[in-house]
């Protein structure tokens, strides 16, 4: 067994949140490729979508050492080209439409229904950044309070998908109390709204994988978050809010989800990481439309920063059951 199979197989200490495998998924099964290739010449790993249904703490740090080119910042020009001028006012403002948005309400026996369009890399370990194909992902997230080993479901279809047409668990060794690691309606309406005491509470979920920052972790909690939940208005304007209170955080003023919507975007800039996120916002109702990823990685030749994944919201909506495809989506 190849030490990243090896990885995979290790019991769970916590899981990572829906888009924290962004991070983490191109390297672990670019690496499977890599450690296999020798002796299975010919064969192709099975590359995860998105969510990925096991995940060690462990298995984070160690993808993690493999994406950092040394603790240093991703490489001159690869910044962003705006300032963090107006990163607070719009934040403020997107926090201000999602304060005057409709309520929904989400029983303990539901489910959130998030179906999104992707791009992933699919470039070999050692060489340039490849994006796959655009396809489409279904994730089913429980909305059971108690503690549950599975927290959710997860269907992929289109080329590039992972085994596509097939319904499968997002599930953990142990089970997972309602919180950050399984973000349930109740959960995300029981956090202060007040903006300072909700980033002090951030602070205090967040946990930073080997060389990343807190303000990072908690800027990727966030986005985690919005992305994937359903939750009462307050709550989501208290969200960002908070993010705009992060250091460092900046605006991009035009950028494009997978669907090809143009937007404006969130990001904040790690120096401990050669990645960075955006969160891409409809520029006239400032409602979330996806996000991108990039990375930065001399040792493969990717010197300047290169997109490696985005994603387009495409419907949200709350359902009865594990499967159901929603009538209508909710406004976002």
């Amino acid at each position: 067994m190849s030490e990243a199979e090896e990885l995979l197989s290790t019991p769970a200490e916590w899981d990572l949140p829906p888009e924290r495998h962004r991070h983490f998924k191109d390297v672990l099964m670019q690496q499977i490729d890599h450690d296999t290739a020798a002796t299975t010449r010919g064969s192709r790993f099975l590359r995860p979508a998105v969510l990925v249904p096991l995940a060690s703490a462990a298995l984070a740090g160690a993808l993690l050492v493999t994406l950092s080119v040394d603790g240093r910042a991703p490489a001159a020009g690869s910044a962003p080209s705006a300032t963090a001028a107006g990163a607070s006012l719009t934040l403020n403002r997107i926090a201000t439409a999602a304060m005057a948005s409709d309520a929904i309400r989400v029983r303990d026996d539901q489910f959130v229904y998030v179906r999104t369009l992707e791009r992933s890399n699919t470039g070999s370990f050692s060489g340039p950044v490849r994006l796959g194909a655009l396809h489409t992902e279904e994730r089913w997230t429980s909305q059971d309070p108690e503690p549950v080993r599975v927290t959710g479901w997860l269907r992929s279809s289109g080329k590039d998908a992972i085994m596509p047409g097939q319904l499968g668990p997002i599930e953990s060794t142990d089970p997972v109390p309602e919180g950050v690691l399984h973000p349930t309606y109740r959960w995300l309406a029981s956090l202060p709204t007040d903006p300072d005491t909700l980033l002090a509470r951030l602070y205090k979920e967040a946990r930073p994988v080997e060389g990343e920052s807190r303000d990072q972790a908690v800027f990727s909690l966030i986005g985690d978050l919005i992305g994937g939940a359903v939750m009462p208005p307050a709550n989501a304007a208290a969200f960002y809010r908070a993010a705009a209170r992060l250091p460092g955080v900046r605006v991009i003023p035009d950028a494009v989800d997978a669907a090809g919507r143009h937007g404006i975007a969130i990001t904040l800039d790690d120096t401990g990481f050669a990645t960075r996120d955006e969160w891409i916002f409809d520029k006239q109702t400032l409602a979330l439309l996806g996000s991108r990823f990039y990375i930065t990685d001399p040792d493969r030749g990717i010197t300047t920063e290169a997109l490696a994944g985005t994603s387009a919201v495409m419907e949200t909506a709350v359902v009865d059951k594990q499967g159901e495809v929603p009538a209508r989506a909710v406004a976002r």
